[in-house]
């Protein structure tokens, strides 16, 4: 059986686990937590990189750090997984759905400017598949409007828009170490922080709402309460589990790229022919393979490809359940303008096995099994 996801493993877990153990530090903000943040904030040039649980509380953060209270609106896609939309609802936001497009799956850039009322206080683009979306066209959206940007890159670690990487624009960004995700720690996320403004306050929301950070750091003879604030630090043993494979992320990365080049050239003709439609990258967007997917006719087609690829040993998925038809989507949020291809690409889309440890033959397996179903 091909799963659809293996989680990433290196080698050296289980030793800078022990490691971890060893220091006598296994809670937050031990010495593996800061190599994490250092690795991610020299890698992305981001000002400030903070390891969380996840990326779910990295986007909870970020909606503490933009200040969302009752009755705000905030700009997203509904095709994204529940926990963009979660972080605002939170706070009492209203999340406001815009159409996506149907080449790249991520929020259409030009009809943000229209869903804005004056009640919105933040656009949250998601970089599906790690591609990047029309952040040059978004960042002077926000501008005009003085709104804040909160970016999903829940799935965009290694990749980059116009040579700058994903995550680093707006205010906040928001990356992913879920098991699913290119680097793994289980779960887990991060909070990249633009502006040097808001660390300070970050720190304490992200230390249960106190000063606890400035105090390791010897600034302060006592930590107190500040603020409120939650527990958003993950174990040092799991930050020594992600350690293990941001020292190998170029490797990595290379690995993924060559499966994904693969599926695209073997899956090439199909496409030609019409049957299937093949993921799109803009030529000044980098990605970093998180995903291959493919679209088919209809859902009906996806399904019975499904089941297909199922019995010959292949696990595939579909992905998100556009967010405006759940019932919490209906609950607290609305959609702007027309819902022309949310629900129908997402009703296309197949995503196809790719981890680090995928091999080329297997890949070439799966691609005959996709030709032998539509030939």
């Amino acid at each position: 059986m091909i799963n659809f996801n293996v989680p990433p493993f290196t080698g050296k877990e289980m030793e800078y686990m022990k490691e971890a153990v060893e220091n006598q530090k296994i809670c937050g903000d031990g010495s593996f937590t800061k190599k994490c943040n250092e690795w991610i904030e020299k890698q992305t040039g981001t000002t400030k990189c903070l390891l969380t649980t996840s990326c779910t509380h990295a986007t909870e953060l970020a909606a503490l750090l933009a200040d969302i209270k009752e009755g705000d609106e905030v700009i997203l896609p509904s095709y994204t997984f529940v926990s963009t939309a979660d972080a605002f609802v939170l706070r009492g936001a209203k999340v406001v759905f815009v159409d996506i497009r149907p080449d790249t799956m991520n929020i259409d850039e030009n009809l943000i400017e229209e869903a804005i009322t004056e009640r919105t206080k933040v656009i949250a683009p998601v970089h599906y598949a790690g591609v990047g979306c029309e952040m040059d066209k978004i960042m002077e959206i926000a501008k005009k409007h003085h709104l804040m940007v909160v970016e999903d890159a829940a799935q965009g670690i290694m990749a980059s828009y116009k040579g700058k990487a994903l995550g680093t624009f707006g205010e906040f960004g928001c990356f992913s170490f879920h098991e699913t995700k290119n680097f793994s720690m289980g779960e887990g996320g991060a909070l990249l922080i633009r502006d040097e403004k808001y660390i300070e306050q970050a720190e304490i929301f992200r230390e249960k709402g106190t000063d606890r950070s400035k105090y390791y750091r010897g600034q302060v003879d006592k930590y107190r309460w500040q603020n409120y604030g939650s527990s958003y630090l993950p174990s040092d043993m799991n930050a020594a589990y992600l350690y293990a494979q941001l020292e190998l992320a170029e490797e990595i990365t290379k690995v993924r790229m060559e499966r994904w080049k693969e599926y695209w050239e073997q899956l090439t003709s199909l496409a030609e022919e019409g049957r299937i439609e093949l993921p799109y990258i803009p030529e000044y967007c980098t990605h970093n393979a998180h995903m291959f997917y493919i679209k088919t006719k209809d859902m009906e087609e996806r399904t019975r490809l499904i089941d297909f690829l199922k019995e010959k040993g292949i696990l595939s998925v579909f992905h998100y359940v556009p967010l405006h038809s759940a019932p919490a989507g209906i609950r607290f949020g609305r959609f702007s303008g027309e819902d022309k291809y949310t629900t129908k690409e997402s009703e296309r889309l197949l995503r196809l096995p790719m981890f680090y440890k995928l091999t080329a033959d297997e890949v070439e397996y799966i691609t005959e099994q996709i030709k032998a179903f539509y030939r």
